[in-house]
């Protein structure tokens, strides 16, 4: 997961005699791991906030370079807004360290925002003690939760407290803005749910355990997985074993998020004659989804286009990708 630089130590330490110092800007400075926390600080943060992402929504927010320029970033940071429950342990810690700005360096830091701790919910937090041999377990749950749009709610009132905390001048715009984004997030949740409510109880299979978060909104059942373990590759006999249990137990949609390797989902989708779903997962995971809600017009579009489009609940078989 981690990666090494040549010269990055040198570089941190340019980066760090470059920027230390230097002028206050007007705006607050915001940088967020993955895209999806970019977009809601936008929301929020409106005209008062500079927001970058460090990854872009069609990379596998695990395995992130934490290219050198990424420091430089950091180092100007007020405000570093990331996941938590370890989804960004390959790289990001690496980055903080190497950026040597107090604002963000510990979670006891001002502007440190693990957004994990906004959330009332957390799945599949392990029971017993976590080993390698288990996959690429996170010991303090699924990391994958803002594909349950109502977590996106949470974040966004977390985000507006920081932002009010750390520029207190704006405190009432920040909290105009979070109320107006809440409001609109609330209604497209009510939209999105009558979307998919035809469909609860829809047993479907993923590729990774990126999607327990959304199926467990919509209603729908996990039937199993193409990795056999999180973060391991499958292999020939699981393929088998999960193509007998999808016919056995007529599952007819496999999901994969667009940056996981197609060729074996689309596999086990000609032999089942399941519906095979490429879909994106983060903001920016597609050309045209620069929001949060873009993001669940096109998860929940091209799911219920398929689960709609053929006989049953699940569709005629067939493969379907997208993106």
């Amino acid at each position: 997961m981690f990666k090494s630089f040549p010269g990055l130590a040198l570089f941190i330490a340019a980066a760090v005699t470059l920027f230390a110092g230097g002028s206050a800007e007007a705006k607050v400075r915001v940088v967020t791991s993955t895209p999806d926390f970019a977009a809601i600080a936008k929301e929020i943060g409106g005209d008062k906030v500079d927001v970058e992402s460090l990854a872009k929504g069609y990379q596998d927010p695990h395995f992130v370079d934490a290219k050198p320029i990424y420091i430089t970033k950091l180092n100007r940071a007020d405000i570093l807004v990331y996941n938590g429950l370890d989804l960004e342990i390959g790289w990001l810690p690496i980055l903080v360290t190497g950026a040597r700005n107090s604002n963000i360096a510990t979670l006891n830091s001002p502007g440190n925002v693990d957004a994990s701790r906004f959330l009332t919910v957390v799945l599949d937090v392990p029971t017993s003690p976590v080993d390698r041999s288990m996959g690429d377990i996170h010991p303090r749950g699924n990391p994958h939760y803002m594909l349950d749009p109502r977590n996106g709610l949470l974040v966004a009132k977390g985000v507006m407290e920081k932002l009010s905390e750390i520029d207190p001048e704006n405190a009432a715009y920040y909290e105009e803005n979070y109320g107006n984004f809440a409001k609109l997030l609330e209604l497209r949740i009510g939209e999105w749910s009558k979307e998919l409510a035809p469909y609860k109880g829809t047993k479907i299979v993923s590729y990774h355990k990126n999607l327990d978060y959304f199926t467990r909104w919509a209603g729908f059942e996990d039937a199993g997985y193409i990795e056999p373990k999180p973060g391991i590759p499958p292999t020939p006999s699981h393929v088998a074993s999960l193509i007998k249990k999808m016919e056995a137990e007529d599952v007819k949609l496999v999901i994969a998020s667009n940056y996981y390797p197609q060729k074996t989902p689309r596999i086990i989708s000609e032999k089942t004659g399941a519906v095979f779903l490429s879909i994106p997962t983060s903001v920016g995971g597609e050309d045209g989804i620069n929001t949060y809600f873009d993001l669940f017009d096109a998860i929940v579009g091209q799911i219920t286009s398929a689960l709609g489009s053929g006989s049953g609940a699940a569709g005629s078989g067939g493969s379907m990708r997208n993106g």
